[in-house]
Order: C-alpha cells, then structure tokens, then sequence
C-alpha cells in the first residue's frame, strides 16, 4: 500500500513561524506512523515562489525575485529540519522540473477547452492573491483574512470555466462525504460552491515573475494555478529517472489551514478534473495557533518562537505541545506557561520519570535484564485494542486523540508502580513476592516499550533515545506482551531535563 501526505507550500516572501511548523509537524505526525504500519510513504513539503507580492518584497529589498526565493526556500528548509520532519522531497515552484509539468497541464485543460480569455474587475487581496466574491469581502473593502484594504483592478486574462464545474463539485462531495475534514469544513466549502461558482483567472498580465503562459508568453501563469499543481508534478521528477506519479497518485491526504480552505477544496479538484486527473482522497483543515484569543503576530508580539521553544527544550517538546495542548482541526490557545506546565507535567514527570524509574528498577532489583515472566492480567487488560485505536484515530488525522490515549496508558503505567510497590517486593524473600516481581518489572518494561513506540511518530528524538535503552527494541507497533524478556536494558539521561522558567518561549 501507498501513502502520500503533503502540506501546502510555503509562500516565499517572508520568513517560517509557527503556524508553518504547525502544519509540518502534523503531516511528519503521519507519515512516520505510516512507515511504522509498513506502508510506501511519500512526504512532499516545500515553497511557493512565484507571484507579485514576491516581486515587491525582491523590488524593497533591491534584490532579484530569485534572489529572494533562494533565500527563504533555504530558512523554510531549516525550519523543516527543526522540527525533525522526514519529508522525501522539497519541492519549489522554481524548479526546472515543476515549470515544464505545469505548462504541460496547462496547456492540456486548455486544449480541452475550459480557458478563454476575458476582463475581469473586481476587489483584489494582494496577500491572498486572490479576487474576493461578495461574500468574502470584509468591512469597507478589507480582507477578511489578512485585514487589509482590497484594491480594485481590472485584467484581461485567460479563466478558467470553473463555473462548469459546478455540478461536477458537488458529486465529488456527495459520493466522498470525508473528503474534506473536520467535518464542518466540508461544509464551509460545499456552501461556497452551492452559492454558485464564478470562473477565475488563471494568467496574470502584468507581472513577468511566473511561469509564462504556454499560449501567450506575454501573460504569466496565476500563482495559485502554479502553486496547486506542485503536489501532482513533483511526482513526476522528485526522484532522478523515475516517474512516482502511478504509485502515489491520487494523494491520501493534503494538510492545510483554513485560510486556504477555497483554494484546494474548490479550485483544485476542478483544475484537475479539467487536466483528466483523479482529485486527491482527502484533506484535513486545521485551525489557528491563538495567543490570547488572537491569531499570532509579530506585530502584536504575541509569538511563540518555534525556534527559540526547539533550541530551549527540543523538537520533541514543541511536537508534542501542539498536538496536546489543541484539537487538531479547530483554533485553540497556546502560551509560554502552557508551555511549561505541559513540558514539566507530561513530558518530565509523567513520561520521562516513568522511563527512568522502570528502568533504575530493572537495573537494581534485576541487575538490568528483563525478567522472563508475563504480565499480570489486569496490566495487560489496559493495553487491549491500544494499537487499533491508534491506527483508528491517525487514520482520520485526530492526532490528539491518539496522544491522549497514549497518556492514558503513561498515566496507568505510574498508577501501576504506586499500586504494586515494586521496592518492598523486592524486599522480601517470599517466593510468591519474587514472582510478582518478575511480572510487575516485565510489565512495566513491556508497558513503556508500547507506549514509547506509538510515541516515536510525536516524540522521535527521544522515542529513539529510550527504544535503544530498553534492549534495542523496535519501532514496530506490536501488541503488549509481544516481546519475551530476557534481554538487558540501559539506565539513561533524563528525557526532558527540567529548564529553568524563562521567556525562551516568547517572540
């Protein structure tokens, strides 16, 4: 089986911030539980670098558009590397090999006849690269996205006939009920077509930095046309002399925001449904990172650094903390206190105690090998269905349910080392206490190398860290008790140190 997850591409006219790692973290989050499932994964992230508000940003700083483009396309892929995503390729919309594929699309869905050339006046968001219907135009002419005065232009370009789509759309959505999660997104997005689609232009004539179009080399491609296309033509040249498309086409599944919601619910499966080419299996909507019930802004000062948070506390904290703290899918607050309160709460004392105490009394009562023995019943009852439900949750993206049912079990594990005491046990001479021993240590080593393997997809650093203290053990998802004893583990460096508090957390 094939998996192919994306995340949107990442505009290169500024620099990465958090709701950019948000996103990464979320599509690494399941391609690594998919490798773990053994499944063919394909991970594709990258930049968008084409478009006016690139040209103006290149034109301030009196450089290139090129010039510009190399630089943010490199601190995107810092900020990739940062938050330890194993994305397989990084593609830019720059790229010799995403030009020529999408002029070769283009100029299908023009032969089959769904572009002509028309004006178009309307009001016009320049961040957005977008023109607004009337029900997307906020107070006195702003973007309702970015608060903004729209402008008012008028263009003669190539459209494309998204209004024949129409009925197409929404038998896409009828017969794929999932096809855009959470659920209410779905919704927000069919209401958009139900209102009855205007066509689009997808040229623009009076910009040069573009992909030109193939049939009019005076007028270049539509950013968003360009943009959209990247997760179907990086396929055809990320990896040398191999065309990937027939094995990961149509994707499983592209992770996004919802400002860009339209975009790739609307506009994208009918460009493809124009080229001949299936649309994707799903997309999965998530909300906004709010700091004080507000969309986080440098401007305003209310910025939690990804960068700052990783160098402070690791990568791992951050993945963690931005799942655990929001429902994915659905805006929610987040805070340096929040921060720490779930870094020393969860992280340190409820995972990163339970390693090292498990593993100190392996080592103290056992001289470090696992005891061959079994579970105790009412252990091994906590862990039925775990693994099931964990592929349930991450098959409908619900990364914070699978974590909470991974801390359930973290939580159980502690309660199990209050309830059974393994330090007076190990006191007495009594074979029966003996005994219980032996199943209460492999249990709790069996329960932590469980609980820790479904974890490697949030916290892969120290995941990796802890697998190999407890006897080199595997990634795999496997049952509880799957593994017989008998082999040594490690004591190890805390997990999550404790850092003093501080602003590291704040922009």
């Amino acid at each position: 089986m094939s998996f192919y997850v994306t995340t949107p591409i990442f505009y290169g006219n500024g620099s990465p911030h958090l709701g950019h790692a948000y996103t990464t973290m979320a599509a690494d989050v399941m391609a690594r539980h998919m490798r773990q499932r053994g499944e063919d994964v394909f991970f594709l992230t990258g930049t968008d670098e084409h478009g006016e508000p690139i040209a103006e940003a290149a034109e301030r700083e009196g450089i290139t558009p090129q010039e510009l483009v190399d630089r943010t396309s490199e601190e995107f892929r810092e900020m990739v590397r940062k938050v330890d995503a194993t994305n397989d390729f990084f593609i830019r919309t720059t790229d010799g090999g995403h030009v020529e594929r999408v002029q070769e699309l283009a100029t299908r869905i023009y032969e089959n006849g769904h572009v002509y050339k028309g004006t178009y006046e309307g009001w016009f968001c320049p961040r957005c690269a977008d023109f607004k219907g009337s029900s997307e135009i906020g107070p006195d002419e702003t973007c309702p996205i970015h608060e903004i005065p729209l402008t008012r232009e008028e263009q003669e370009n190539w459209f494309f006939r998204l209004s024949a789509f129409q009925e197409d759309l929404e038998k896409l959505y009828a017969e794929n009920p999932d096809f855009v999660e959470p659920a209410f997104r779905g919704n927000e997005a069919l209401s958009f077509i139900r209102e009855g689609l205007q066509d689009v232009s997808i040229s623009r004539s009076t910009i040069s930095w573009g992909i030109p179009v193939p049939w009019d080399p005076e007028q270049v491609v539509y950013v968003w046309f360009d943009a959209l296309f990247n997760y179907y033509t990086a396929l055809g040249y990320a990896r040398e002399g191999e065309d990937l498309t027939p094995v990961f086409w149509p994707a499983s599944w592209h992770i996004l925001a919802k400002d860009i919601l339209k975009f790739h619910a609307v506009f994208w499966p009918a460009f493809l449904m124009a080229a001949g080419i299936e649309p994707p299996e799903r997309m999965f909507v998530h909300g906004y990172l709010l700091m004080d019930e507000k969309k986080m802004s440098k401007s305003l000062g209310n910025v939690l650094d990804p960068f700052e948070v990783i160098d402070r506390y690791g990568a791992d904290a951050l993945r963690f903390y931005c799942f655990r703290e929001v429902s994915f899918g659905q805006d929610g607050n987040i805070s340096a206190p929040g921060f720490e309160a779930r870094y020393d709460g969860e992280l340190a004392n409820d995972f990163g105690n339970l390693a090292s105490r498990t593993l100190s009394m392996v080592a103290r009562y056992r001289d470090s090998v696992v005891p061959e023995a079994e579970a105790e019943p009412a252990l091994a009852a906590d862990f039925e269905g775990f693994t099931d439900g964990i592929v349930a949750d991450l098959d409908e993206a619900a990364l914070g349910d699978a974590l909470e049912r991974c801390w359930v079990l973290v939580r159980r594990l502690n309660r199990y080392v209050e309830e059974t005491k393994p330090w007076e046990l190990a006191k007495s001479e009594d074979s029966e206490d003996v005994a219980r021993l032996d199943s209460v240590l492999y249990g709790l080593v069996e329960g932590l190398g469980t609980v820790t393997a479904h974890l490697v997809p949030f916290l892969p650093e120290s995941t990796t860290t802890l697998l190999a203290a407890l006897g080199g053990g595997e990634a795999k998802l496997a049952p509880f008790g799957s593994r017989p004893g008998g082999y040594r583990v490690e004591q190890i460096e805390p997990l999550f140190p404790k850092v003093e508090s501080g602003d590291g957390t704040g922009g």
